[in-house]
């Protein structure tokens, strides 16, 4: 008997039908062993010992893979062919050694780039041994990635209050982020006109031209700065004589774009799918390890983890056959296009990622796959389809066209436009484009020749603006980090997912923003650590990572010199004071913290509740917050940042005066405090705090009046006496967002809004779906992920209380923040309630005099693992 092992139960599954019954195929569900996140698991003072630590939803997996390995006639390790799958094999290998599991037991490696059983039938037939240079590089990637992790994030939490964590590239990818909207908020708009004569030939067809030169002096973008000026330019060309001095045109050719790397794939899957970095990968996962076709499980795409641009030639061969099939000899040039990576620091190791039969088109598959896997097979297989097809033939047109102005100038107009002669490749497929401006050029013209005089319709002057650079979504992110070197194809999604996780920045509209504590902590880095989130230092490290993977440099020689440098910065900043420490922020944040209002010689600094203190940082339990430097004399407090460039939530002055109230005649106001907006009845009297209600965050601020502060104060209100009980039924917001309430029954409302608005019927109803399920509300199923593959029986994503979650059986687990319900998939349920599931087990108490002992000398199977 031989044993396999594999990451996934899905690949296991598929794999053993491919092998048959001398075969058993077990999956490991991912790594196996890490390091515990505790201080001391990396220890430089020892030559960087590692101490591995297998959890609890590992350890029963690992038992399975040791009892079906003795008495086996081989170990064959089979996971990924990248980086980390070769990582996960060592840990299984080192695991089943330690357990002394392989005795007379012969140990391969394979590794194969497609999930089909020819795939898997070649791989076998050339296994090899552990890949040394390339675990290397995993073990420096994870020591690194602890030390900077588990020795800067003390350094936060002690200076900066708040903070979450620290990492290597995390930071610097967080500091992209910060950056961008550092530039968006410095950014000053810079006012231009622009000139476009609607023409006419004599044929009636009509084409724009835009103005470029007045009396020989080219116009740039800004030539024409103001409205004065675009009226004169109009007047001049209004009523002017107009001749075509020359019509000009090219052909061009335009190539296709490579097959997907992991990158590209997110990228185009984000710009023409609507997909975000996680949900590509994890239909693509799908989509390798394959789905049932005709009772065949088939894998369709090659493995998606890659910086690789270059198909394999065997492929090549069978896409150009496809195409001359599909398409037609003239869609084929003349030998196959060869691609090679612009990405710095790529080590195309793999291939690009493309189907695994060309001859299977989307059209003959879209039935057996759902809809995410259907959208994004099309795009794979278009795109590698296209990286071999013909290039599109086009010929671009520049007409010039002089006008005799009524006021004694020349002006030149120039029309451009461009038509596809053969549309080669582009018949399958064409790459977008992020934040694409004008197109002009794509637009088609009339035909037309010198010397013409084509009729002036119509010459309009249009005001413009500049606008600062756009914020970056997933796709734009990656790509940015791609060509600065930063991260590798495994690690793209996980670092965006942390951000998240952590809050460092938040996704609205696909458009990342960061949040105010991921400022902060970047303004940290780079005061305190500037050489370790310099885009330029991180590329390097990772430049040496992939040299150690080479086996051009060994490992603890790149982390001896990092840790020698690392350590002594962090030792230089350990006696800095914490004023220290905000004196600097204010100084790098100012711009955001402390925005320059209408009056540019007012101190933006400056308490406008105490007249003469002054605005600083402070940081308290629950993180930084802006105060006066009269506390406790001023009790002035307020949020980071009050204004915003997106329209989102912010205060025009420290309290706005929004009425009195008609009953008591105390003054409403809208203010901002270091939780968010709020609205108060009257000031404290007497060391008596007045009332005061948040602003629901549904609610923008500029709608806020007396009376919408008057309804938030006077809750929580009596919807009116419930007909069973004749007790009252109170209406309210609270930790949970809105609510009714009823003899301790409390049931959530859809919006703020109908707290107000909510009548009896309606809240009895509520109540009463409550009070069905024990005082519990009923979930709803938001996505049913199928049965168990160990246990059996239903794994689904439904929508509580609180948020998503997955159950099964009596387990439920809630889902991480960086994972909708529609990108969930059973392996990543699985996980979650394994570990659910093991956070609840308690340790079992020691028995009874009498009962069942432990051998002397024995230990218990977690220790081992443990110890391990």
């Amino acid at each position: 008997m031989n044993v396999v092992i594999v990451e996934s139960p899905a690949k296991a599954k598929t794999i053993n039908k491919y092998l048959g019954s001398d075969y058993t195929v077990l999956a490991s569900y991912g790594h196996v062993r890490d390091l515990p996140s505790k201080d001391g698991s990396v220890n430089p003072d020892n030559d960087f010992e590692m101490l591995w630590e297998v959890d609890a939803k590992s350890s029963k997996r690992l038992n399975d893979i040791v009892r079906a390995v003795k008495g086996a006639d081989k170990l064959i390790l089979a996971t990924d062919p990248d980086r980390e799958g070769e990582a996960i094999s060592w840990h299984v290998l080192q695991v089943l050694q330690q357990k002394n599991a392989l005795k007379d037991v012969d140990v391969e490696r394979v590794v194969f780039n497609a999930v089909t059983k020819q795939a898997i039938i070649e791989a076998m037939s050339h296994p090899r041994d552990i890949d040394a240079p390339l675990v290397n590089a995993y073990l420096a990637r994870r020591a690194l990635d602890y030390l900077v992790g588990f020795t800067l994030s003390p350094v936060l939490w002690r200076k900066l209050p708040g903070s979450r964590s620290a990492g290597r590239v995390q930071s610097v990818s967080l500091r992209l982020v910060c950056d961008r909207e550092a530039e968006i908020e410095l950014f000053k708009s810079q006012e231009y006109w622009s000139i476009i004569a609607t023409l006419a030939t004599q044929s009636g067809e009509v084409f724009p031209a835009r103005l470029v030169s007045v009396t020989g002096k080219k116009l740039d973008r800004y030539g024409i700065p103001d409205e004065a000026t675009a009226t004169r330019y109009k007047s001049g060309i209004d009523s002017g004589v107009y001749e075509i001095n020359s019509v000009e045109a090219k052909a061009q050719k335009r190539n296709p774009a490579p097959p997907f790397t992991t990158s590209t794939l997110q990228q185009e899957a984000s710009r023409k799918l609507g997909f975000s970095s996680r949900q590509t990968m994890q239909v693509a996962q799908r989509l390798y390890e394959g789905v049932d076709i005709g009772g065949t499980t088939q894998g369709l795409i090659t493995y998606m983890r890659t910086d690789g641009v270059q198909m394999a030639p065997e492929a090549i061969t069978a896409c150009r056959d496809m195409i001359s099939g599909s398409f037609g000899a003239r869609y084929l040039p003349e030998s196959p296009r060869q691609y090679k990576a612009k990405a710095k620091n790529a080590q195309e190791a793999h291939e690009a990622i493309r189907p695994v039969e060309f001859t299977r088109d989307p059209d003959s598959v879209t039935a057996h796959l759902d809809s995410d896997q259907a959208k994004l097979y099309k795009l794979i297989w278009r795109r590698a389809t296209a990286s071999q097809m013909a290039s599109a033939e086009l010929e671009r047109t520049v007409v010039d066209i002089n006008v005799q102005g009524n006021d004694g100038a020349t002006y030149s107009l120039r029309a451009n436009g461009s038509v596809v002669k053969f549309d080669g490749f582009l018949k399958l497929y064409e790459e977008g484009q992020d934040d694409t401006g004008d197109r002009d050029s794509d637009r088609r013209l009339p035909a037309m020749a010198a010397g013409e005089t084509p009729n002036k319709q119509n010459v309009e002057a249009k005001q413009h603006f500049t606008e600062p650079p756009p914020r970056y979504t997933e796709a734009t992110l990656i790509k940015k980090m791609e060509e600065l070197g930063i991260g590798r194809p495994s690690t793209y999604t996980s670092t965006l997912s942390v951000l998240r996780d952590r809050e460092y920045v938040r996704l609205d509209q696909k458009r990342l923003f960061p949040e105010d504590k991921g400022r902060l902590v970047i303004a940290f880095l780079e005061s305190f650590f500037k050489r370790y989130v310099e885009f330029d230092f991180t590329a390097a490290l990772e430049e040496k990572l992939d040299r150690i993977s080479a086996g051009e440099l060994e490992w603890k020689d790149v982390l001896r010199d990092f840790w020698r440098d690392f350590f002594a910065a962090v030792d230089e900043i350990k006696d800095l004071r914490i004023t220290e420490v905000l004196d600097a922020l204010n100084d790098m944040l100012g711009p955001h913290v402390f925005p320059q209002g209408d009056d540019p010689d007012a101190d933006p600094r400056k308490c406008t509740s105490c007249n003469d203190g002054r605005l600083s940082l402070k940081v308290g339990k629950f993180g930084a917050f802006i105060g006066c430097s009269n506390y406790p004399d001023c009790r002035y407090t307020r949020q980071l940042a009050e204004t915003s460039k997106d329209g989102s939530q912010q205060l025009q002055s420290e309290s706005q005066l929004l009425g009195q109230d008609p009953e008591t005649g105390l003054d409403v106001t809208l203010r901002s405090g270091r939780f968010g907006p709020y609205v108060q009845l009257g000031e404290t009297v007497d060391g008596e705090k007045p009332k005061r209600a948040s602003i629901p965050k549904t609610f923008e601020l500029d709608t806020v009046d007396l009376e919408k502060a008057l309804a938030l104060l006077s809750l929580p209100r009596i919807v009116g006496n419930h007909p069973e009980t004749d007790k009252p039924i109170m209406a309210g917001i609270g930790r949970y967002g809105p609510f009714v309430q009823h003899d301790g029954i409390y049931a959530n409302l859809d919006t703020p809004e109908e707290v107000f608005e909510v009548g009896i019927n309606r809240a009895v109803t509520v109540l009463a779906e409550k009070k069905t399920k024990g005082g519990r509300r009923q979930a709803t199923i938001l996505k049913d992920l199928g049965e168990h593959p160990e246990h059996g029986g239903p794994v689904q994503v439904l929508d509580g209380k609180y948020g998503p979650y997955v159950k099964h059986a009596k387990i439920n687990a809630t889902l991480p923040k960086s994972i909708t319900p529609e990108e969930m998939t059973v392996d990543q349920a699985v996980e979650l309630i394994a570990a659910k599931a093991a956070k609840g087990k308690k340790p079992a108490k020691a028995k009874a005099k009498g009962g069942a002992k432990k051998r002397k000398g024995t230990k218990s199977s977690a220790s081992k693992e443990a110890a391990s």
